[in-house]
């Protein structure tokens, strides 16, 4: 669990990349928008890397409900790519 900013990696302040279209039709399906993820992400309270993956699970809210947010840095862009985000309730 991630204690305070410092522990967060560097990806973490990287730009955003929320072009992919299985992130677009997740947020239709699941009612939130590129402003709401940008949010949930500043909420962000934890995370964990997806092994073998070189995915990271974030963990935050939004709605007042926890949500799982997918994501995978780029080194060679400097991006972070946002794969998909859920609900965990």
């Amino acid at each position: 669990m991630v204690e305070s900013a410092q522990d967060w990696p560097d990806w973490w302040n990287w730009e955003l990349d929320c072009s992919n279209s299985h992130l677009v039709k997740r947020m239709i399906d699941r009612s939130f928008n590129e402003t709401d993820l940008r949010e949930m992400l500043q909420k962000a309270y934890s995370f964990h890397e997806q092994i073998g993956t070189g995915r990271f699970i974030v963990d935050t809210v939004h709605a007042s409900h926890k949500w799982r947010v997918v994501v995978e840095p780029n080194a060679t862009a400097l991006v972070l790519i946002v794969v998909t985000a859920y609900p965990l309730d």
